[in-house]
């Protein structure tokens, strides 16, 4: 079936904004890459016409780009229901009329084409065929691209979460398969379609390192089907057989948010002009408002923060991967006073958080730890310790010191300290109960925003013994201390 008649490799690269420009003949591919989900989106565009490729929540900077160059936007693809982010395909479609795209089997609640193989659309110069990959989704596509006036081979192809650069889908977001099922559907989706294709393939990936949705993603953005082919480690596995243990041992947990994403992309995300606007509250509301169960979230700079915070407020600063986390650790649900430095940061945490379906922000902290402190309230701080203060501790007084390592497991082949105790941060609340509450422990993670977060949340569990390594791990390593192997 042809459902209609469609990026520019010139390198024009716009780093302040998040976006990437390949050209291809007559054709442009646009590429969006949030640094915040590790989500890279795609607006592919010939002859005045373009489809949207993974689409994040907030779709005026498709729109935008789209004014700019005048195209319209015909076309919206999703590779999978995603899981770790919340989708604009419903607002985009409902702003442009365009058409949504969905593998064959999504139940999406919306209205939608359902692709399978053999499916395409063609616009301009530019055809975009349909590759069922299922595996780590069982509706996962790929869009595979070919320019028209070389139709000899294809140019490109959109691997969304099945294949990335370096890595590929995690296979456990399914009710109705094991992951063990969703990995050998996925080797043959590799093996079988896509390392099909010729070595010089572009390949557009829809996450990038950081992503929930893998675990050892390299820095690049793109790469080749050939690239892929000869350094991709789960690419290497001999068989069927070992690439399913290869994925599935020691897979980490996947977050208890990420069911609830896919169905909310399943029905179709409500626009974000429909979230309310965030009231500010005084100092005493706020005290009022902790009392009664919400979640006061800080979203400074760790000094910020270590310097002087709430008590019982949870840090997760704005300037890292803040939105992932905060759904890990406090859910979709979690009624949430945001702490900001000023205004602008308030309205970009709410809309962080919005990308990832966390809706209940209650309001801010007016005039933020300013007016805390106006009030009179009282404050709290976190010691930071250096990586040469930490090793003087730990050789005069041992006994009295742990070192609670908060990376996840894969990061251990980097090495460790010595008898630290490893409990990934996404686990620390539920395993709070395993740390010595005599000893002084000192979080760290690899640079210091997870350690933050943690001893954070130590803290708010009650700990009052606590410490943060400054510089995490690499820290520890740059100073030349010794580390102990995975």
């Amino acid at each position: 079936m042809r459902i209609a008649g469609i990026g520019t490799y010139n390198n024009i690269v716009y780093w302040e904004s998040g976006m990437e420009t390949i050209q291809v003949s007559e054709i442009q591919v646009e590429h969006f890459y949030l640094s915040c989900l590790a989500h890279a989106s795609y607006l592919v565009s010939s002859a005045a016409v373009a489809a949207v490729i993974d689409p994040q929540r907030d779709v005026d900077v498709y729109l935008q780009a789209a004014a700019r160059k005048g195209l319209k936007i015909e076309h919206i693809m999703e590779t999978h229901l995603h899981a770790d982010f919340v989708s604009g395909h419903r607002e985009l479609a409902e702003r442009t009329g365009a058409r949504i795209y969905l593998g064959e089997g999504s139940g999406a609640a919306f209205p939608h084409i359902a692709v399978k193989d053999g499916d395409s659309v063609r616009f301009g110069n530019c055809l975009l065929e349909f590759l069922q990959t299922p595996g780590h989704t069982l509706e996962s596509v790929s869009i595979l691209m070919t320019d028209l006036g070389s139709p000899e081979r294809p140019r490109a192809v959109f691997t969304g979460d099945t294949l990335f650069v370096g890595d590929v889908g995690r296979p456990d977001l399914s009710a109705s398969h094991t992951p063990r099922q969703l990995a050998e559907l996925l080797y043959r989706s590799l093996h079988e379609k896509l390392l099909a294709l010729p070595d010089d393939t572009e390949v557009f990936p829809a996450h990038g390192p950081g992503s929930l949705c893998g675990r050892q993603m390299g820095p690049e953005r793109s790469s080749t089907i050939g690239k892929e082919r000869r350094l991709n480690y789960a690419l290497q596995a001999r068989n069927a057989g070992d690439f399913v243990s290869l994925l599935t041992d020691s897979l980490p947990a996947r977050p208890e948010y990420f069911e609830r994403d896919v169905e909310l992309n399943r029905q179709g995300a409500s626009r974000l002009d429909e979230l309310p606007p965030l009231a500010a509250a005084g100092a005493p509301e706020v005290l009022r408002l902790q009392s009664e169960g919400a979640i006061l979230l800080d979203t400074r700079p760790a000094m910020e923060f270590a310097a002087a915070h709430i008590p019982g407020s949870i840090h997760i600063a704005l300037s890292g991967q803040y939105a992932s986390w905060a759904a890990r650790i406090l859910g979709l649900d979690a009624r949430i006073v945001i702490v900001a430095g000023d205004l602008d940061h308030v309205r970009e945490s709410q809309l962080r958080l919005a990308r990832v379906g966390i809706e209940s922000v209650h309001g801010y902290l007016e005039a933020g730890i300013t007016g805390w402190m106006r009030e009179g309230y009282g404050l709290e701080y976190i010691p930071q310790v250096s990586a040469l203060e930490l090793a003087g501790l730990l050789e005069t007084d041992s006994g009295h010191v742990a070192v609670l390592d908060v990376r996840e497991i894969a990061e251990h082949s980097d090495g460790a300290v010595e008898n630290s105790i490893r409990i990934p941060l996404g686990d620390l609340t539920a395993r709070a109960g395993e740390l010595d509450l005599d000893r002084l422990v000192v979080v760290h993670c690899k640079g210091g925003y997870r350690s933050s977060i943690g001893a954070s949340l130590l803290r708010r569990c009650g700990m009052r013994n606590i410490a943060n390594l400054t510089g995490g791990f690499d820290a520890w390593k740059s100073a030349g201390l010794p580390c102990i192997p995975a």
